[in-house]
């Protein structure tokens, strides 16, 4: 934090409350989110305990976050850096590492893990970019870069760095970058996420069958006899159908 303290920190606080009424359609007066908004609270403890944090104050930081994370359901180390206009929606189960970096306008959901994979000091949390959003669950792990504009999907799990206009899906998180740049603005539209697996799959099975039809190394009664066979087919409509898939 930049200047004196009062300055910066009432600055960051006006920002904060724009960020939410940005990207939040449920949040209606700013009373309400004085009151009720654990994500804009935690937050806000964090600047003060950043602040405490880079001037030497390192116990009374660490003591401060605990009473944070205790009213809030929010873990944020001290030490993690964060940018302009972050807001962290509902917000419960939030994890937030010593050496994440975390750029402007980013969105975080609730359960969100920003961890460490190292035992060694130094830099060992990710760094996330501008205008990133991570959706509910997702766990980004080590000293890797989300590029900017970048959207993680639900509960994916990230352990490689992701390049800017991406989007990522899966355990381990796939990378699918962008044909075009996000629009303008945090990229909220959490339905449309690409299944990368099943696209792969089904694409598999229509070279097979191509490749079974040019081949004609069967007589169509007996290619049709083995088909019958088949459990599983190529998805219709984007619907998977099969006799059992074990569910």
């Amino acid at each position: 934090m930049e200047g004196t303290v009062s300055y910066s920190l009432f600055r960051y606080i006006r920002e904060d409350i724009r960020s939410v009424f940005e990207r939040d359609p449920a949040a209606r007066s700013t009373l309400e989110l004085l009151l009720s908004y654990p994500g804009l609270q935690a937050v806000w403890a964090h600047r003060t305990e950043h602040w405490m944090w880079v001037h030497g104050l390192k116990l009374l930081a660490r003591w401060f976050s605990q009473i944070t994370r205790f009213w809030t359901g929010i873990e944020i180390h001290p030490g993690a850096k964060i940018g302009h206009s972050f807001f962290i929606d509902h917000g419960m189960g939030v994890v937030i590492g010593e050496t994440a970096e975390i750029g402007d306008r980013v969105t975080l959901y609730h359960g969100v893990t920003l961890g460490g994979t190292s035992l060694q000091k130094g830099k060992r949390h990710p760094t996330l970019e501008d205008d990133v959003v991570v959706g509910a669950g997702a766990k980004v792990l080590g000293n890797i870069v989300i590029g900017a504009h970048s959207r993680i999907g639900a509960n994916a799990v990230v352990v490689k760095p992701v390049p800017p206009n991406s989007v990522v899906v899966g355990v381990p998180g796939q990378v699918v970058s962008r044909s075009q740049p996000a629009a303008n603005g945090p990229d909220l539209e959490h339905g449309r996420l690409p299944d990368t697996i099943g696209d792969s799959v089904a694409s598999l099975m229509l070279r097979l069958e191509a490749v079974e039809t040019r081949l004609k190394t069967l007589d169509k009664h007996k290619h049709d006899e083995q088909l019958e066979h088949v459990s599983v087919h190529k998805p219709t409509d984007g619907v998977w159908h099969g006799e059992d898939f074990m569910i």
